[in-house]
């Protein structure tokens, strides 16, 4: 659980007199997440969730509450922002920036099927095409600039072997340049936790604090990471079903460009990179709080190293191009 801001149930009955929805009759602090304070808020209008921002500034914050908002608007089951009675997303609680967004029926699922894969596959898709008349702007956060500030940062924890695939990987990707690809809004962080499934469909999508603008692909390649390994813990392979599921049930809805195709073992590798570094930050360099959860670097790590070796033997996008 990850409580940075601890907040009271007096303190939020303060805040709420700000909306309208009623005083809070529960307040329960939720066990994921590793970069902001987030709460179950229950009132008599309905239920939601509080977050308070810890590190995202009050100036960043309206490109994902507004995206949200456009997404939601759009028929995109993700949390819709409550604006206050002033007409505003964002407001201030404890110090910190804080927003309150509507709360998605359903739980997140561990071990995802075929099933699961294509549904979260379609409704990616979905959710591209709907970014595309979104007019905020806003560089993927943890894109190429962020590794390299993070890289040396991190760099001194790793032994000789992680440090020499960190330096070959970072020289790899800055021979790879995807400016020919499809770009608009990408969730960035789309794990099998920040997906919901209720009575067997897919319910929601959410913590959309890690998105930004980058190519569609990057989002697609995070997914298949992490929602399509062969179930063995030991092994970082992709499951060749959920994996065709996930990328057929996509290209149904937005078609694969060539250039795609051609970049999708690069990307692969992008999105394990981007991993590792953020997993190795917050291991190594934590800041203080509550009951603070860090994911282990190594799983992205073994993701990373797999995907450099195997190369052109993953599973591809050749047959959803267009």
């Amino acid at each position: 659980m990850s409580v940075f801001t601890p907040v009271s149930r007096e303190q939020l009955a303060a805040w709420l007199r700000n909306y309208s929805v009623g005083a809070p009759a529960e307040l329960l602090p939720i066990a994921e997440g590793i970069e902001n304070t987030n709460y179950f808020v229950s009132t008599a209008q309905g239920r939601y969730v509080l977050t308070l921002f810890e590190k995202l500034t009050a100036h960043e914050l309206p490109f994902y509450l507004n995206l949200m908002a456009h997404l939601a608007r759009h028929g995109i089951p993700c949390p819709a922002p409550v604006a206050s009675l002033e007409d505003r997303y964002l407001g201030e609680l404890n110090g910190k920036p804080a927003a309150l967004v509507s709360r998605l029926p359903g739980k997140s699922i561990v071990s995802p099927g075929v099933g699961e894969c294509a549904q979260l596959g379609a409704l990616l898709a979905r959710m591209h095409l709907a970014g595309r008349s979104f007019d905020g702007h806003l560089e993927n956060p943890r894109g190429p600039k962020w590794w390299r500030e993070t890289a040396p940062q991190v760099r001194p924890f790793l032994d000789a072997e992680r440090q020499a695939l960190l330096d070959a990987e970072l020289a790899f990707q800055s021979a790879h340049r995807y400016a020919d690809l499809p770009r608009g809004p990408v969730h960035g962080d789309l794990f099998r936790d920040n997906a919901l499934f209720h009575e067997g469909r897919l319910s929601g999508v959410i913590d959309f604090y890690f998105a930004g603008v980058d190519a569609l692909l990057f989002d697609v390649a995070v997914c298949i990471n992490d929602w399509c390994l062969v179930d063995h813990a030991a092994d970082r392979s992709l499951e060749a079903r959920r994996s065709a599921a996930f990328l057929s049930a996509y290209a149904d809805v937005r078609r694969f460009t060539r250039e795609e195709v051609q970049a999708w073992p690069a990307m692969l590798r992008a999105g394990a990179l981007r991993f590792w570094l953020s997993r190795l930050y917050d291991f190594h360099l934590p800041r203080p709080g509550e009951l603070v959860h860090a994911h282990d670097p190594e799983h992205f790590r073994d993701i990373l190293a797999l995907r450099a070796q195997t190369g052109a033997d993953l599973p591809g996008l050749d047959g959803n191009a267009a």
